[in-house]
């Protein structure tokens, strides 16, 4: 593969300008395509043989007008009661909008100052264009507005709408243009990943678009996917780029040095991607569906990047010319140093007494890792919100007007066919009697009248940890056969024991593709299950942080929320997935250098040394580039990209310092030649790949290639 890619990147440099016109019409017609043909965002929480869905299902089927998605019209009154006749009004104008089933009474609050209209829908939020929709709502309640009350909207419609983006990608790209123009010097080099990383970021951005218009694909989808796209896709130019300004320090000329780079470094890319995408396809083995669509969503955007990394990147270089050096390194010839002493030094250190230092190192990452263990999650609803949106002001006047428990009601479904009216009566007595329940309303039957439905109010609110054994207290305990309960808070709480159940399913299958691949790469055993077992480390350690900061509210209220908040039961699976990967990409490169000093000198102990000084600085440029792109996004004001943006930050940082620096030399220092054992049977089996450019040619005057040490 590196022959062929030597061959794309130098025939790019060559003749630069067909490439970017191909890649700037790509970026046109798929843009095109996605404003033509696009679809909407929508999330699809279908949850298949859970009991909330079987009650959703009997809704459904019985009573369409309570099955589809719901919203909250909350009207406060400033002083006095609200009019009765101005509620009327404004349920004759809700009834009328599309799709509204039904609009249940308006229900006053004891002191009469507030009132909730609740607005059914007959088909669910994924069919509805959440932003009109929520324009409509506003339309129709116009006259109450213009009556003096303050109106807010919650419930699945107004929560489903996502808040509009572009500050933390801007103070990302912003942040990440500083690092690179320190890191090199000149703007030319600075600019260039940007570039090439925002061409992949337009053609996969719009991709997702195209999606949508035949798949539902989760609101937060595009914004985690720009997320990673943009972390990742600086990086992989990044490296490249720092390969090819060695080939011009050692005196290649331009399209030389571009496909040498795009051979060694881009072949990198090409692997590292690849084990994002294995990571990310892990979310296929959560069978629900809202995850599923993230991890297509994020992956369209990778492959785009990596696309551009291999071939745009080597096209502009070929425009830029010896530009990409610095203007004293250009007018002296001298070469930029390519390797840090300071860190060859370090590592030696760690080398010489790996013992401590590994000890040491475990001892922190454990200590990180350790708030995990009481980590709760939940789904992110309404009182996660900052204080300033509507849904969030709704959920308060909830709270404070009916109890914490009406944010969050629980919907009994009743199959009478099964059951019999006679028993509805006494279900609601049970009902009213369990713990944890505050009112239940009276029994609705269908038109058919084979199906009833309760409303029960907990005496608390949804994120409250009792939530969970009241559902199931409810289930166990009280419901005959032919009920089950519904609604957002039950859907929630099986949501939460659906993703505890599949994760290890999901960590199983990504961390065993990606030994495969690492082991089909590089020719050893012993080094890809180091790198699984440090990148579970970080990603432990992370989820540990994470706990601290928002479960215990240590860093809460600097992010920007009101209170301490469960962490989402969606970071679990998706911040795996996409760390793996992206840890992952860092261990690729820095293996690759490890192994081809390995392959050159034989020395177990110096490869560690040499590979860690040459990577040494465009790692750690590459580290602060994607910590700072994911600390932009921890300002985003939705809770799931806040806690994934601070989450892969610090399991960034964390890969790229202690890990990398400590126990990565600590451990391939206690192994020696072991890190790169491999069984006869299995080398004989398994093909060469060679991911350090062998089949590139050597240049004139380099000797030739030392001969593979005998493994041990």
């Amino acid at each position: 593969m590196s022959r062929l890619l030597y061959r794309l990147g130098r025939a790019a440099a060559l003749r630069p300008w067909r490439f970017v016109v191909v890649w700037l019409a790509l970026v046109a017609a798929v843009g095109g395509a996605a404003a033509a043909g696009g679809g909407s965002l929508q999330d699809d929480y279908t949850l298949e043989g859970t009991g909330s869905q079987q009650a959703t299902e009997l809704l459904r089927d019985r009573f369409p007008a309570l099955s589809g998605a719901d919203a909250r019209v909350v009207v406060r009154a400033a002083d006095g009661r609200v009019d009765p006749s101005a509620l009327a009004a404004a349920r004759g104008e809700l009834r009328a909008l599309p799709h509204v089933g039904a609009v249940d009474p308006p229900r006053p609050s004891a002191d009469g100052r507030t009132a909730l209209l609740t607005v059914r829908y007959s088909v669910p939020v994924t069919d509805l264009e959440t932003g009109p929709t929520l324009d409509a709502l506003r339309g129709a309640t116009g006259s109450l507005a213009d009556a003096g009350y303050q109106v807010e909207f919650g419930g699945q419609v107004p929560e489903n709408v996502t808040a509009p983006g572009g500050v933390a990608e801007a103070a990302g790209i912003v942040a990440a243009l500083v690092i690179l123009l320190l890191a090199f010097g000149s703007v030319v080099a600075a600019g260039l990943p940007l570039v090439v990383a925002l061409a992949g970021l337009g053609v996969g951005v719009s991709g997702i678009t195209l999606l949508a218009a035949v798949a539902n694909v989760a609101t937060t989808a595009p914004t985690l996917a720009m997320m990673v796209g943009l972390g990742v896709g600086i990086d992989y130019a990044l490296f490249i780029l720092t390969r090819h300004r060695e080939g011009l320090a050692a005196g290649l000329d331009v399209p030389e040095s571009a496909g040498r780079a795009i051979a060694t470094a881009g072949q990198s890319v090409l692997f590292a991607g690849f084990t994002v995408l294995l990571a990310l396809c892990g979310l296929v083995l959560s069978r629900i569906p809202v995850f599923m669509t993230m991890g297509f969503a994020t992956g369209i955007v990778v492959a785009a990047t990596v696309a551009s990394a291999v071939t745009l990147l080597p096209a502009v270089l070929g425009l830029a010319g010896r530009r990409v050096l610095r203007r004293r390194d250009r007018a002296s010839g001298a070469a930029p140093a390519a390797e840090s002493p300071r860190i060859r030094r370090w590592a030696l250190h760690v080398g010489r007494r790996p013992w401590p230092w590994l000890l040491a190192g475990l001892v922190l990452m454990l200590t990180l890792a350790a708030p995990a263990l009481g980590m709760r999650t939940w789904p992110s609803d309404a009182g996660s919100e900052p204080e300033s949106n509507t849904v969030r002001q709704a959920y308060d006047l909830v709270a404070d007007a009916y109890g914490p428990g009406a944010n969050g009601p629980l919907l009994v479904a009743v199959d009478l066919t099964e059951t019999g009216p006679a028993a509805l009566p006494g279900l609601r007595d049970r009902l009213a009697a369990t713990e944890g329940v505050a009112s239940v309303a009276p029994p609705r039957l269908s038109v058919a009248r084979d199906a009833a439905v309760l409303v029960v109010t907990p005496e608390y609110g949804p994120q409250d940890e009792r939530v969970t054994p009241l559902v199931d207290r409810v289930r166990a305990d009280v419901l005959p056969p032919g009920a089950e309960v519904t609604g957002m808070t039950a859907a929630y709480v099986d949501l939460s024991r659906m993703l505890s159940e599949r994760l290890w399913p999901v960590i199983g299958a990504v961390v065993a593709t990606s030994f495969v691949m690492l082991v089909f790469v590089f020719r050893s055993i012993l080094a890809p299950l180091k790198a699984a077992l440090m990148n579970l480390l970080s990603i432990a350690a992370a989820y540990g942080v994470l706990t601290a900061v928002f479960q215990w509210g240590w860093g809460a209220e600097l992010l920007g929320l009101p209170h301490s908040v469960p962490v989402s039961s969606f970071i679990l699976l998706l911040m795996f997935a996409v760390l793996f990967g992206v840890s992952m990409d860092y261990e690729v490169f820095l293996l690759s250098r490890v192994r081809e000093e390995w392959l050159r000198h034989g020395d177990a102990r110096g490869s560690v040394s040499g590979g860690l000084a040459v990577t040494g600085r465009v790692i750690t440029s590459a580290a602060l580039i994607m910590v700072a792109v994911f600390l932009g996004f921890a300002a985003d004001p939705g809770l799931v990209i806040k806690q994934m943006g601070v989450g892969l930050a610090v399991a960034v940082a964390l890969d790229a310092t202690i890990v990398r620096l400590v126990l990565v030399p600590a451990a391939m220092a206690l192994l020696g030649r072991g890190n790169w054992w491999l069984p006869g049977w299995l080398d004989r089996l398994l093909p060469n790949v060679d991911p350090h450019g062998g089949a590139v040619p050597a240049p004139a005057d380099a000797g030739p290639r030392a001969p593979e040490p005998s493994r041990a």
